[in-house]
């Protein structure tokens, strides 16, 4: 799919604000609704467009700490990588995994209340994940710069 200069000023709106509706879209790219609510569907039907989403305060709900995981697999086991994904996605604390060439082969997100909290997840549920031959744990301090936004 092409995507041309006011697809990406309709997407930078987005980034800005996905709330923003079709009329909302239309009078800020100084168009009318019928052609931006067209080129929305494009892009959302070439994939471009995955999707909208809420953006949580976790600290507000009582989620207070991140813990960054970066985990190496006893890859000797031709099904190390499959058997800890499927057993780490049970585990309903952890945010994200992602695999990764390298040293490390698992960067795993676990967000918990507190640290007490961190501790009884990481000693029922990460510990007894299989293949895990080493893990390095990073908690987050403080986040300086975190967006999605691609600069299109």
């Amino acid at each position: 799919m092409h995507v041309d200069d006011i697809d990406r000023k309709l997407l930078r709106l987005l980034q800005d604000d996905a709330t923003r509706s079709v009329s909302e879209l239309a009078e800020l790219a100084n168009m009318s609704s019928g052609p931006v609510w067209r080129r929305l569907e494009k892009l959302e039907a070439a994939g471009v467009i995955l999707g909208r989403k809420v953006e949580i305060d976790y600290a507000k709900l009582g989620y207070t700490v991140l813990v960054f995981l970066r985990i190496t697999l006893d890859k000797t086991q031709g099904n190390a990588f499959d058997e800890f994904i499927n057993e780490a996605q049970k585990i309903p604390e952890v945010e994200a995994i992602q695999t990764l060439l390298g040293r490390v082969d698992i960067r795993m997100d676990v967000r918990a209340r507190d640290l007490k909290h961190y501790q009884e997840i990481y000693k029922s549920g990460v510990l007894a994940l299989p293949h895990i031959t080493d893990i390095e744990a990073l908690m987050l301090v403080s986040e300086v710069k975190n967006t999605e936004r691609l600069p299109i």
